[in-house]
């Protein structure tokens, strides 16, 4: 127990602010990676940190790609090279509307 409860003297809570889906949403919905962070979370009570790290693994880059969308973000990106490919190609001519130009309206 630390000598001064600096925490509670700030106003900060330094546990939810390191888990941050944890913290109270609005509305009373849990947050969209609450689940991830609970399992990452549960995997790793009770462990050390080193054998956290490799036992906990899985759950932490589920957790980290909620949070950051980094596998999301490649595969969308290969997506689009693949369409732009095609376009040059001419094998692939995207729709108007998604072009830029607006459909004539009456």
């Amino acid at each position: 127990m630390p000598f001064w409860g600096l925490q509670k003297q700030l106003g900060i809570d330094v546990d939810s602010w390191l888990l941050r889906q944890s913290m109270p949403q609005p509305h009373g919905q849990a947050a969209a990676c609450h689940a991830f962070e609970r399992e990452w979370v549960e995997c790793g009570h009770g462990l050390g940190q080193t054998r956290a790290r490799r036992e906990c693994s899985v759950e932490y880059e589920d957790f980290l790609e909620c949070m950051n969308r980094t596998k999301l973000a490649q595969r969308l990106r290969t997506i689009l090279e693949q369409r732009d490919k095609m376009i040059k190609q001419g094998k692939y001519t995207p729709p108007e509307h998604h072009m830029g130009k607006e459909e004539s309206r009456p």
